[in-house]
C-alpha cells in the first residue's frame, strides 16, 4: 500500500492498532544519497573504526533526506502463519516551520531509484511531512508567538493557496458579518494549510473544516474571532497544527512506544536517519547515539548479521543483496518440505508484492527483510534442536535462537564485523595489514598503488610515509596472494605490517630515544673524566 500526505492521517489509527498486535516490524528506507563526497575523506574505508565510520555517515545523514520509508508489520495469526501488512510511505520535510529545510541530491542515487521506478512526483507533491524534537520545539515557540511560516516550494501548492486567498478576499469585501462561503475540492493536505493561511492573512475571517474536502469560511468581527480562537472546539488549535506538522513523526512515536522488535538489513544508516529525522539531530558522540537508539528500540535485529553467520553452517551460495538472500531461503535446497516452516501471507491490500517483485521499493524490501528473518530463525531453530521441532514455534522461540544476533548491526567494510547497540563493540578481527615499500619509483600516490593491486584483489590504501603505504583487506586469501606475488618485488616489495617496526610514530620515538641515550652517554663520559683524575 502506498501512503502519501493526503491519506496518512486517516490511516494512522489503523496503523497504531496493527503495530500493537504485531509480532515484529521490518523497516527499509530509501534516500536522496548515501555517502557524501564532501569532504572526499568521508567515503567508507576498511581503516574506519566504528567511531570514525559513525562520524562519516553522520555528515551524509545531515546532508541527505529520506524519500521513502517501508514498513512491514508481521502479525502471527495462528500456528505458523504470519500475515504481513506492508506500506510505502513517501516522505518530505515539513514545510510548516520557521526555517526552510535544505537537503542534497546525489545524481547516482537519483538515477538508481529512477531505474527501479521510483515516483518522484509522489515524493515532491504528496510526501508526508515530519520533524524531529528540536524542530518541533522551535515551531511550537513560534506558533505561540504567531510568527510561524509556511514554506511551500511546490508551484501547485502556491497556486492553490493564491487562488483561495484571492477568492476569499474578493468575497469578504462585499460580505456581511456572519455570512459564510464554502471552499470545495481541497485535498486533505490542503484543508489545514488553507485555514492557517487565511487566518493569518485576514483578521476578520473564521474557518472550519466540513469534511469531504470542504472548508467553511465565515466573516466575523475581531472580537468574535478572539472568542472562537479560545474555544476548545477550534480545529486549528496548536496541538492539532503540531499533529499535522509532525506527520510521519507521529507513526515513529507509535513504533517507539510499542517497543516491538525492529528488523532491518544493513540497517546502520536506516537507524541514523530515524534518529536524525524523527527523534533528535545526531549527536557527535558515537556512544550517545548507541544509547539513544537502544532506548528507543530495545530489540534490533539486522538480517545481514544473521545471514553472514549462517553462511558458515549452511550451503549458502555467494549472494549479498537482500533479494538474493530471500531467493536462496525460498529455494528447495534450504526450504525442505517442513510442515512447520513459517507461512508468510501478504494481506489483501498489499497483494501486489505477491504477484510482482519490486526491488528497492521500500515497502517490498521491508517485506523481504521480515521474511528472511522468519526463515533464517526457523533454520537456526531446527539446527539447535537437531531437526526435531515438535510444535509450531512461537516468535519468542525464534528470538531465543537469534539471541546472539540481537542488537548486532552489520558494519560494512570496517574495523569490526558488527556494532553492538546493547554494550561494547567486539574487538577487531580481520586479516593483518600489509606495508608496501616503494623502491625506485618516486612520487607514487595512494591512487596509483590502488591501481597496481586492484587487478589481483581489492585493498584499501593509506599512505604511511613518503615511500610506504598500508594495504588493508577483509579477505585472508587476498593477503596471501599479494604476499606470494609481491614479497620480493623489485620496486614494490610487500611485507606484513608490524607496528613497532613500521609505525612512523614508533620510529620517531626510537630515534628521539636514541639521541637522548647518546647525549646521556656523552654527558656521562665527559662529565666523569675530571673525577677520574682526582
Amino acid at each position: 500500500m502506498e501512503v502519501g500526505a493526503e491519506g496518512f492521517a486517516r490511516l494512522l489509527p489503523r496503523l497504531r492498532r496493527r503495530i500493537r498486535r504485531a509480532a515484529f516490524v521490518a523497516l527499509d528506507t530509501e534516500f536522496t544519497g548515501l555517502y557524501s563526497t564532501f569532504p572526499q575523506s568521508s567515503e567508507p574505508s576498511l581503516f574506519d573504526s566504528p567511531v570514525e565510520r559513525y562520524l562519516k555517515i553522520r555528515q551524509s545523514v545531515q546532508r541527505f533526506t529520506v524519500t521513502q520509508l517501508g514498513l512491514a508489520i508481521f502479525s502471527k495469526e495462528n500456528s505458523n502463519k504470519y500475515v504481513v501488512h506492508s506500506y510505502n510511505f513517501f516522505l518530505f520535510p515539513s514545510m510548516l516551520g520557521v526555517r526552510d529545510v535544505e537537503f542534497t541530491l546525489s545524481a547516482s542515487s537519483i538515477q538508481f531509484l529512477s531505474h527501479y521506478g521510483f515516483d518522484y512526483n509522489k515524493f515532491l507533491k504528496d510526501g508526508i511531512p515530519y520533524m524531529n524534537e528540536v524542530q518541533e520545539k522551535i515551531f511550537r515557540q513560534h506558533l505561540l508567538a504567531g510568527s510561524w511560516t509556511f514554506h511551500s516550494t511546490s508551484a501547485a501548492n502556491r497556486d492553490v493557496l493564491r487562488k483561495v486567498i484571492d477568492e476569499v478576499t474578493c468575497w469578504i469585501a462585499v460580505a456581511e458579518e456572519e455570512e459564510t462561503m464554502i471552499l470545495q475540492d481541497l485535498s486533505d493536505y490542503h484543508v489545514l494549510e488553507v485555514q492557517l493561511v487565511l487566518r493569518q492573512a485576514l483578521q476578520n475571517v473564521w474557518t472550519e473544516p466540513l469534511g469531504n474536502k470542504k472548508v467553511m469560511v465565515k466573516k466575523v468581527s475581531p472580537q468574535h474571532r478572539q472568542l472562537l480562537e479560545n474555544s476548545s472546539c477550534d480545529p486549528c488549535q496548536m496541538e492539532l497544527i503540531l499533529l499535522s506538522a509532525r506527520g510521519f513523526t507521529n507513526l515513529f512515536q507509535i513504533l517507539v512506544e510499542a517497543k516491538k522488535p525492529l528488523v532491518g538489513h544493513n540497517m546502520l544508516m536506516d537507524l541514523m536517519h530515524l534518529h536524525d529525522k524523527f527523534y533528535k539531530p545526531l549527536p557527535e558522540s558515537y556512544e550517545e547515539f548507541k544509547r539513544n537508539i537502544h532506548n528507543l528500540f530495545p530489540v534490533i535485529i539486522d538480517t545481514k548479521t544473521i545471514t553472514k553467520s549462517m553462511k558458515k553452517n549452511y550451503l549458502f551460495p555467494r549472494v549479498s543483496s537482500l533479494s538474493e538472500v530471500y531467493a536462496v531461503l525460498c529455494s528447495s535446497s534450504l526450504n525442505p518440505k517442513d510442515p512447520l516452516w513459517p507461512v508468510i501471507a501478504l494481506a489483501s491490500d498489499c497483494s501486489r508484492y505477491a504477484e510482482k517483485e519490486s526491488p528497492h521499493e521500500a515497502g517490498y524490501d521491508a517485506f523481504l527483510c521480515g521474511s528472511v528473518l522468519l526463515m533464517s530463525a526457523h533454520l537456526l531453530l531446527c539446527r539447535s534442536t537437531e531437526d526435531s521441532v515438535e510444535a509450531h514455534p512461537s516468535f519468542s522461540q525464534y528470538l531465543t535462537v537469534l539471541a546472539e544476533h540481537v542488537n548486532q548491526v552489520n558494519f560494512i567494510r570496517g574495523g569490526v564485523s558488527s556494532i553492538n547497540f546493547s554494550g561494547e563493540d567486539a574487538p577487531c578481527h580481520r586479516p593483518p595489514a600489509l606495508v608496501v615499500h616503494v623502491q625506485g619509483w618516486p612520487g607514487l600516490n595512494e591512487r596509483q598503488i590502488y591501481q597496481e593491486f586492484k587487478g589481483l584483489c581489492h585493498f584499501d590504501v593509506r599512505r604511511l610515509s613518503k615511500n610506504q603505504f598500508i594495504l588493508l583487506s577483509n579477505k585472508y586469501k587476498h593477503v596471501r596472494l599479494v604476499l606470494r606475488d609481491y614479497k620480493h618485488h623489485p620496486h614494490l616489495p610487500v611485507s606484513v605490517y608490524r607496528h613497532w617496526r613500521h609505525s612512523p610514530r614508533v620510529n620517531c620515538l626510537l630515534q628521539v630515544s636514541g639521541i637522548v641515550a647518546l647525549w646521556s652517554l656523552l654527558a656521562f663520559v665527559l662529565g666523569g673524566a675530571p673525577s677520574c683524575s682526582l
